[in-house]
């Protein structure tokens, strides 16, 4: 197993940074691999209650906050937010901005199917204030594409990404391998292709099998079968490498990009920042007077739209984070990235440090590394093995100095 590269290694704001997460609930179609909270609803939705619930539990959420600092980023997710009109996008932001301020450069994204009635949306979007696009391409074979259920072709994702090209500065598409009956040569070939098309982000994934998807039963009845691990683990380092090759290392275990095109949402998740969750079943992390409180939303669409109109949100969980678990879930997060952990930053958050004699151990077996004094990261080889390697860290946390 190779090394991690130091050209991957970026510093972190101290505190993680400041995000808002948007839960688009609805798509045009279920896929049988997804296990996300995603709706059909063949008779269509009030798009101006939604909006009104929006921004009403927007404005109940930042009331609770310690302090209303400027936001880094905002994320469109789903579900499939391009099936949302403009007006209802530019009206969230607008909101936000209204009640918490955007910071310089804030990060705003919205998740895009290839879809032509989504597409036609680009400009509009753009308009609202959207400055990055992510497309669900998935695979770049019509055949994969209707074994994932997809209902674009090959051909519709790469007219998107010629229209998100020409109408966005930054642009990311996701692909699913490790699929059933996938080759290693087979992998190459898409893979490459997927580089030449020059985008600035990609987001890698292997295919896994959920529960409660239409997928698990199928595999649990043998009649869908994904590559046994040890290729599957091989296509994990062909992934690496092409993309290492072409400019685009991991910044994650499975997000490649250029140095400046990483995506700031998802590095506040990462670098355990802070962020609030609206929409249905959206999460939080959020800043109160009495500490760090983690949220979960209603997942019902139409249930969390009820919630919001009596309670002003749509919470069914809130639970303030004790010292310790939040150094648990600061490990865990945070080793996913290849800039790897502040270890003063788990001391400040969590009072506790792992035992040096598990690092070490862990450093022998060349599961971790530690690219600058006071800083911890997986190996590539660790990333293999990434959960054991935080649990064993995690039960030898030690009492800060």
């Amino acid at each position: 197993m190779h090394a991690l590269s130091d050209t991957s290694l970026t510093v972190p704001s101290g505190d993680g940074g400041f995000a808002v997460y948007v839960h688009w609930p609805f798509c045009a179609q279920k896929c049988p691999y997804c296990d996300f909270n995603s709706h059909v609803r063949h008779g269509g939705w009030d798009e101006a209650a939604y909006l009104a619930a929006y921004v009403q539990e927007l404005t109940s959420t930042t009331a609770a906050m310690v302090s209303q600092r400027k936001v880094d980023s905002i994320f469109f997710g789903g579900g499939t937010p391009s099936l949302m009109a403009a007006g209802t996008v530019s009206g969230i932001i607008e909101a936000i901005a209204d009640r918490l301020g955007l910071s310089d450069g804030c990060e705003i994204t919205l998740e895009a199917n290839p879809g032509s009635v989504e597409v036609g949306r680009f400009r509009a979007y753009r308009a609202a204030g959207v400055n990055r696009v992510s497309v669900g391409v998935q695979a770049l074979d019509d055949v994969q594409l209707k074994r994932l259920g997809r209902i674009h072709s090959v051909a519709e994702a790469l007219a998107a990404l010629d229209i998100a090209h020409s109408t966005f500065d930054r642009v990311s598409f996701d692909l699913i391998y490790a699929r059933p009956g996938m080759t290693e040569a087979a992998w190459e070939a898409e893979l490459a292709r997927a580089l030449a098309l020059q985008a600035g982000h990609l987001s890698l994934y292997q295919l896994t099998i959920e529960d409660g998807t239409p997928f698990a039963s199928l595999h649990r009845a043998g009649k869908l079968v994904i590559p046994e691990p040890g290729l599957a683990d091989r296509l994990y380092e062909i992934t690496q490498d092409m993309c290492d090759t072409a400019g685009l290392p991991a910044y994650e275990i499975s997000n490649h990009a250029r140095p400046s095109e990483q995506s700031r949402h998802n590095l506040v998740y990462w670098r355990y920042g802070s962020y609030l969750g609206l929409g249905p079943g959206a999460h939080g992390r959020e800043p109160r007077p009495a500490g760090r409180f983690a949220t979960v939303n209603e997942r019902n669409p139409e249930a969390w739209l009820a919630r919001v109109s009596t309670a002003g949100r749509g919470l069914t969980e809130e639970t303030l984070l004790a010292p310790g678990e939040q150094a648990d879930e600061l490990l865990l997060m945070g080793l996913r990235l290849s800039e790897g952990i502040d270890l003063n930053r788990l001391a400040a958050i969590g009072g506790v440090r792992p035992s040096e004699t598990v690092m070490s151990r862990l450093e022998s077996l060349g599961m971790l590394e530690r690219p600058h004094v006071g800083r911890i990261r997986a190996t590539r080889a660790g990333r293999f093995v990434l959960n054991e390697v935080v649990r064993q860290l995690a039960m030898a946390f030690e009492p800060a100095s």
